[in-house]
């Protein structure tokens, strides 16, 4: 079962919540026994490997635009 943060609408107090996913995103604060929202927080990711920066792009091999093979 996956962890998840909440925090309070009465006494703002943040706490986790081990939660099934087809639970409610609505829980009881421990503290005031308040109603509690569940907080989306923004996942890491980190990209390895080539194709993820600009220079990793499949180039024209140095050529100009102007330039013509003689």
């Amino acid at each position: 079962m996956p962890t998840y943060q909440y925090q309070c609408l009465n006494c703002k107090s943040q706490f986790e919540l081990r939660q099934s996913f087809d639970d409610k995103p609505i829980a009881d604060c421990p503290a005031c026994h308040g109603v509690a929202r569940r907080l989306f927080c923004p996942v890491p990711i980190v990209f390895k490997g080539p194709g993820f920066y600009c220079t990793d792009s499949k180039g024209d091999g140095g050529k100009k635009s102007g330039d013509n093979e003689s």
